[in-house]
């Protein structure tokens, strides 16, 4: 197989392997699917989202990150929302607020940074312009895409401790309910075909004019219009201000690998404390997903997330000891209080339910060691569509702490943490697995796993994104279904909480491809919809 691509939606992997067979390279072929994407998952990601792209194109010398997370508007204060706090989400995704401002609506959105990054990385990269890749997506938004299980299953999940209802942002807005519900103000229906004839419109505008009339052009002055006579934070100034950052992975080694992922503000810190911490211990030995190796696993995950919430956040805003935490002697001295038995507690603020967290995510590879692993998303999308554009904004803000003085605190130009961690093992200097994931901040939890899978289990890429997976981003370990529940039982002998999930997938919907010898098999998480395919 000469290249392949993994993708949640099979009409996003077959756009990126149409541009792999007409000779376009990794990168053409990453952002033509990712287009795809905002047309066909409309929730999960869109070109006024954000993320972080990981690019390793062995036959050009480049390795590097795009990132493009969101930025806190200009007009952003650190105490606007202090009056409203309700609680935090039990996972660490968020707070809950009075009127739910921070999570749909024209003040939860962060600046849109999609678009930007496409752009740049076709800029420098790529062998195709932006203006016919997009073309596959104009198509889609058109003619419509027949409405998949995965989409309809975002669209019916029920309200969950102060959440709101995902369908709400379907429909509280005007613009958006237009496209996304039939006159009746009914839901399209699985396999119903959805058209957003306003998206392809503004697609084909930038199509002609350029990215940057989205930035400072005549979309970006309907944008600015939209945002002003809806008390939203984006101006102008805010639009004309995008920019992406390029920067150099974060390295670390494990079991004789070499592995690459995103700095902060993404996730790739935690998965580089996880796996040193990990590495002091024969996960092998003690058996896939037997009580022990959760036990073991589940602390990492603890320590991880109680290091997040305390000491990590932009590193533009607030002075991170990623020394000290990329240290193996911090992962040692972590790795002697797991084996003494000691438990971490993750405290939270009047914690609520997990919120689910949607996004999406490609990994394109060729047999030569190009590849590209790129993760964006909408967070899990404002529901605000400014009317005659299309697309619908980011909810980022949500993320942000309401209390001032915190890490994470609002502040105008801040990044919000995020544990997209686009991910790629080496062997020697050539690639050997690359993956990645939507899913909040189970995401670092899932690509941890998999990366487990296939080095001390020895799985393929299939395998390893397949088996059944757990979490602890709080006090409780969270299990699918298919933990088997004499592990379960063993586990709460420990004195560990346990969740039972009654699905047998959970988030993150883990997406990878591993090259072996220059042979390519890919994984398509079972619980989406999508899959992996070559040529």
């Amino acid at each position: 197989m000469r290249a392949m691509v993994s993708a949640p939606q099979p009409e996003a992997v077959e756009a990126g392997l149409d541009v792999l067979a007409a000779g376009g390279n990794v990168v053409d072929a990453a952002i033509g699917a990712a287009l795809v994407q905002t047309a066909v998952d409309p929730q999960m990601c869109g070109i006024a989202g954000f993320g972080s792209m990981h690019l390793h194109l062995r036959s050009r010398g480049v390795h590097e990150l795009i990132d493009f997370h969101g930025r806190a508007p200009l007009a952003t204060r650190p105490d606007m929302w202090t009056d409203l706090i309700v609680g935090e989400c039990e996972d660490g995704f968020g707070f809950m607020l009075r009127g739910q401002v921070n999570e749909i609506g024209y003040q939860s959105m962060t600046t849109p940074l999609t678009l930007k990054a496409f752009d740049d990385a076709l800029a420098r990269h790529g062998s195709r312009p932006l203006s016919t890749l997009i073309e596959p997506a104009i198509a889609w938004c058109e003619q419509g895409f027949a409405v998949r299980p995965h989409v309809h299953r975002f669209w019916t999940q029920p309200a969950q401790y102060g959440r709101i209802e995902p369908a709400r942002v379907l429909r509280d807005h005007p613009a958006a309910a237009k496209i996304y519900t039939k006159p009746d103000g009914s839901l399209y229906r699985v396999g119903e075909l959805l058209r957003n004839p306003d998206m392809g419109r503004t697609y084909r505008r930038i199509a002609e004019h350029g990215v940057a009339d989205f930035y400072q052009g005549a979309i970006a002055r309907r944008i600015a219009e939209d945002m002003a006579a809806h008390g939203g934070l984006i101006t102008m100034a805010d639009l004309a201000a995008c920019a992406t950052e390029t920067t150099a992975p974060l390295w670390t080694t494990y079991r004789g690998h070499r592995v690459a992922t995103n700095p902060l503000p993404g996730g790739g810190l935690l998965l580089v404390m996880m796996l040193n911490i990990l590495e002091h211990f024969d996960l092998a030995a003690m058996g896939h997903d037997s009580p022990d190796y959760i036990a073991t696993v589940a602390e990492a995950m603890k320590i991880a997330t109680v290091e997040k919430d305390a000491r990590i956040g932009d590193p533009r805003f607030i002075d991170v000891p990623q020394g000290e935490l990329m240290s193996r002697e911090w992962a040692a001295r972590m790795a002697a209080r797991i084996r003494r038995g000691e438990k971490t507690p993750v405290p939270r603020v009047n914690a609520g339910s997990r919120e689910s967290a949607y996004t999406t995510h490609i990994c394109v590879a060729d047999a030569d060691g190009d590849c590209v692993t790129l993760t964006h998303s909408l967070g899990s999308s404002s529901g605000v569509v400014t009317d005659g554009l299309g697309f619908m904004y980011n909810n980022c803000m949500m993320v942000f702490d309401p209390r001032p003085g915190r890490n994470g605190s609002l502040a105008p130009g801040k990044a919000r943490f995020s544990a997209m961690s686009p991910t790629i093992v080496f062997r020697g200097e050539q690639p050997f697995f690359l993956v990645g994931a939507p899913g909040g901040t189970t995401i670092t939890m899932g690509n941890l796993q998999a990366i487990l899978n296939v080095i001390d289990f020895g799985m393929d890429a299939q395998q390893a994104v397949s088996a059944p997976r757990f979490c602890a981003t709080s006090d409780r370990i969270e299990v699918v279904n298919r933990i088997l529940r004499s592990t379960q039982r063993a586990l709460e002998a420990r004195g560990y909480p346990v969740l039972r999930h009654a699905f047998s997938h959970m988030l993150p919907l883990v997406h990878a491809i591993r090259i072996v010898d220059g042979r390519l098999d890919g994984g398509a998480d079972p619980a989406a919809d999508g899959m992996a395919a070559g040529i």
